[in-house]
This record gives C-alpha cells, structure tokens and sequence, in this order.
C-alpha cells in the first residue's frame, strides 16, 4: 500500500469516527495509523501475530504520534493528554478507545485554542457548553457528541485531581439525551431477495453467519478456523469486540451448510475464517463492500442497510421464535439487558395480536360508553 493510500485510509477512519453504527476492526485500524508512522518492520502480519507487549509497545508510538500533532498545533495541555492517554494503555485499553479518546480531546483542545485561552485552568463551565453547541452546529449526531462529552469530562477530571482546572468546571455536567431508536432489522421478504442473489462461497458463508448468529462483523472478521466447530455447530468468541468478553455462539442448518462449502475451497494456510490477500483477516471496508454489492444486485440500495442490520434481524427473529431475553442477551454478549430490551420492543407479537384483537372489536363499533369528563360534584 501507498504513503498516499494509507494517508487516505487514515483520513477516512477519522471521517467515521462520528458514525455510531460503525464498527472497526482493531488490527486494520491499528495497522492504517502505523504505516503512518513508517517505522520499518511493522506490518499487519506482525500486528497480528505478535504477543501483547510487543502491541503494547506499538500504541505508545501511536501516543507518541499524537503529542506530536498536539506539538505542532501549539495546543495546550501536551503532558496531561500524555498522562490521560497513559492511563488508558494502563487499563488495557484498545487502540481505538486511546485514538478515539484522543480526537476527542484534542478537538475541544482547538476550541479553547481559538477562544483564546492561554492555559488549562481558564476553562470554565461555559466553555464546555459553547464547544458542545459548535460540534451540534456542524452536525454531531447525539450519540457522538455523548461519547466525544465523555472523553472531555474525563480528561477534565484529570486536570481537577492535578489541580491544574477549577473543580466547578465539573459541576453540573452537561448531559446529551439521547435518542432511543429501535433496532433496524431487514424485513423478511428482503432477506429472501438478498440470499437469493448470492452465488460466490465464502460471500454467501460470511452473510449467513452473520445473519444466523448475530455476531459483530469485527468479530467475524477476527474468527480463526480453529474457533469454528462444525459437529457442535458454534463459533467460540475469545474476546468480545465491545466488552471483551468471551461467548459462544451457535450455527444454524443453513449457515453450517454454507461455512461447509466455503472451507472445502478456501486455502489451507489461512488462518483466518474470511482472509484478505495476505495471511490478515478480511477487512471491514471489504465485507461491507461485498454486502453493498449484494444489497445493489438485489434492487435494496435504496432501504440503506447496513452490516448491522443482519445482527439486529437475528436478535429480532430469535425473539420473536420464542427465545427469552435473557438467552438472547448472552448470545449477543450484551453486558446490560437493558440493551437486549430494545429488541423486544421492535419484536412483541404479543402485543401485536392484543393491539388488532382490540382494534377489530373497535371497527365494529363494539366499543361501548363516552369519554367526556364528568365534573358534577355529588
């Protein structure tokens, strides 16, 4: 890959960062900001194989990289992002929470720049609400400007313990409310359309396991063969992509037959379930693109689904099978059932049959009484 390529895979990373419904794989994005970086030796197949301290030592180059562009921006506060962005390597942090983190911060950085502060300990309260209307003016979605407010108040937390910032700039923090949408699922005739259209194996294998058992593209993309079991018909997750929790998920008839026909042409060496050119694991940006072609071939561009859409239609269709909350909850690794909850809200046939029940018995105007308040005082 070209400087020019690899600049431009960076620049797009940095695009996507306000796209909540974006997920990255951790050894494309940690592979794109290194090549930046052009140090000799370092490519993915070395990201990929090599032990966690030698990846340790890799994110503080990256840490490195960044108090650079701080250096060259001449913005304030150099040694305390250093120290938060150490932190977050101390706590096992992945390298997209350091980077995500660190954009973060080094926007609310330039705000401040361009306000005219001088030093840290002249950020007040005020600030912080101007910055959040300004990112809202050039269209932050809410669930961004929650995450980038989060990164900012935390950091900030760390100037107020160092007494470096007044403690009442984290008083009364500004809250983002966010909007409670429901899980986008494919409708199932759409379904139908799209495997219909699908004729090549591994493209077939990769949709069906996703769709079948709800897992997250990255953590597909990161599967390795030897996590993948035919006979038991399941697919052990070491380490999940969110919580960095293990599970097991399971292989339906239909996606089994098709990881069957895949593995009977795909090439030994690869250690990967779904594999790119070289010994690395496909990337996102390439499975995303296979489902667009599909969605396309099959005349649905113009519902814009997206990758995880196959994971919320599983979710939906289990649930609506009959399977309970909290079973659907650990096979789609979610930490809190409050999140799982939302499925059920998207798939309650229950309250469907009460809703057409009563609205039948409406229509036919068997719906007796008035409605009008009665203010007579006996």
């Amino acid at each position: 890959m070209s400087l020019e390529n690899e600049f431009n895979t960076e620049s797009k990373f940095l695009k996507e960062l306000n796209l909540p419904e974006r997920e990255f794989q951790f050894e494309v994005s940690l592979f794109n900001a290194i090549s930046l970086l052009s140090i000799p030796g370092l490519n993915s197949e070395f990201l990929l194989n090599s032990p966690p301290e030698k990846t340790n030592c890799v994110q503080k180059l990256l840490i490195e990289k960044y108090l650079i562009q701080l250096e060259q921006q001449n913005l304030l506060g150099k040694e305390q992002v250093e120290e938060y962005l150490n932190n977050l390597l101390r706590k096992s942090c992945r390298p997209n929470t350091i980077r995500s983190n660190f954009f973060c911060i080094r926007s609310f950085l330039i705000f401040i720049n361009r306000k005219g502060r001088s030093c840290l300990d002249e950020i007040i309260r005020d600030d912080i609400g101007e910055f959040i209307e300004h990112e809202q003016d050039r269209g932050l979605k809410p669930s961004s400007m929650d995450r980038k407010l989060h990164a900012i108040y935390a950091f900030l937390g760390l100037l107020v313990e160092k007494e470096i910032a007044y403690p009442d700039v984290l008083k009364r923090k500004f809250r983002i409310k966010l909007p409670e949408a429901l899980p986008r699922a494919i409708d199932p005739e759409d379904i139908a359309l799209l495997l219909s259209v699908i004729d090549d194996p591994r493209n077939r294998a990769l949709i069906l396991v996703l769709l079948r058992t709800g897992m997250r593209i990255g953590e597909l993309l990161n599967t390795k063969v030897i996590d993948l079991n035919l006979r038991e018909k399941k697919i052990e997750i070491y380490e999940a992509q969110k919580n960095r929790v293990g599970r097991v998920v399971y292989l339906s008839e239909d996606a089994r037959d098709a990881l069957e026909k895949w593995l009977e042409i795909k090439k030994p060496e690869k250690a990967y379930l779904f594999y790119g050119h070289t010994q690395a694991p496909l990337c996102y940006e390439a499975a995303r693109a296979v489902f667009f072609k599909y969605l396309d071939k099959a005349g649905l561009s113009h519902k814009e689904y997206t990758l995880h859409c196959l994971r919320h239609t599983c979710a939906s269709e289990l649930l609506n099978a009959g399977m309970r909350l909290e079973c659907l909850q650990q096979i789609l690794g979610h930490s809190n059932i409050e999140v799982t909850r939302r499925y059920a809200r998207l798939t309650d046939t229950t309250r469907r049959k009460e809703y057409f029940k009563a609205m039948s018995i409406i229509e036919k105007g068997g719906v007796d009484g008035h409605y009008r308040f009665d203010y007579t005082v006996s």
